[in-house]
């Protein structure tokens, strides 16, 4: 793709995601997009964020768990941004009217306490730079109709990214058992899906070691203090104005997200 096509998908996604409005697919309108320049659009699109007064305060990863990558059609995970512009308080309720078709999805999140910089990182020397582990929500949004796109679509898309939510319960990661940590969803007044960390790549830490090494063949890191999201555990639930969605974790504790408009 020409550097004025890549610019021209940027205000695209950039457009849908100020007014509010899906659309269809970038790869039906430029067939030839491919995933290493889908996140060239995803970094200037942050770019463009940043430079409107945005800060990035962490990494979230994308399909990494079967559930999602079965409903998605997509069978690769993947790493977005984050930024302070998608950061909500505990208890603070989610503004569904500023996003397109909000779905909430738990989360295992760590904190960064060193820099974890790739190639060649490990599960074991990931965890060795986590601060904090939290329960969080992601409420993901799409800019793509129904939510349907082929993995360039979502990787440009910075994997789906809306608001998101951590704990303010901050749990050491020493003595946790994270792949066997348990996650009850629930949604509608009754239980939506459970799971435990395995869902996410067999342990979470094996996706902020995917993370940091993806992030190393694009000359970045993830840098302390950052937040992490490693990635739904169960299928995320559609949030309206006035839904509540609710998760409980084993050790991690409690956490709820509300819709309003």
């Amino acid at each position: 793709m020409a550097e004025q096509t890549i610019d021209a998908a940027v205000a695209e996604l950039l457009r849908r995601e100020r007014g509010r409005e899906d659309g269809g697919r970038l790869t039906e309108r430029w067939p030839g997009l491919d995933v290493a320049t889908a996140y060239r659009i995803q970094d200037a699109v942050l770019d463009r964020k940043v430079g409107g007064g945005e800060t990035v305060v962490g990494v979230k990863l994308g399909l990494t768990s079967r559930a999602k990558q079965r409903r998605m059609g997509v069978d690769v995970p993947l790493t977005g941004w984050l930024t302070d512009a998608m950061t909500l308080a505990p208890g603070e309720p989610v503004p569904v009217g500023e996003l397109i078709h909000p779905r909430a999805e738990p989360e295992i999140a760590f904190v960064m306490g060193g820099r974890l910089t790739g190639p060649g990182v490990t599960a074991e020397r990931a965890m060795r730079a986590v601060a904090s582990v939290h329960a969080a929500f992601e409420i993901i949004d799409s800019r793509f109709r129904d939510f349907a796109f082929d993995l360039p679509d979502v990787v440009a898309d910075n994997a789906s990214s809306g608001r998101f939510v951590l704990s303010a319960r901050a749990v050491a990661p020493d003595g946790l058992d994270l792949a066997a940590e348990k996650c009850r969803l629930d949604a509608g007044g009754g239980t939506a899906a459970t799971a435990t960390g395995a869902a996410v790549l067999g342990h979470p830490a094996n996706a902020l070691a995917l993370a940091a090494n993806g992030l190393a063949e694009r000359g970045k890191a993830i840098e302390p203090g950052w937040i992490v999201l490693t990635g739904a555990l169960t299928d995320a639930c559609p949030l309206r104005a006035g839904g509540v969605i609710a998760a409980e974790f084993a050790s991690l504790g409690a956490l709820s997200v509300t819709g309003t408009h």
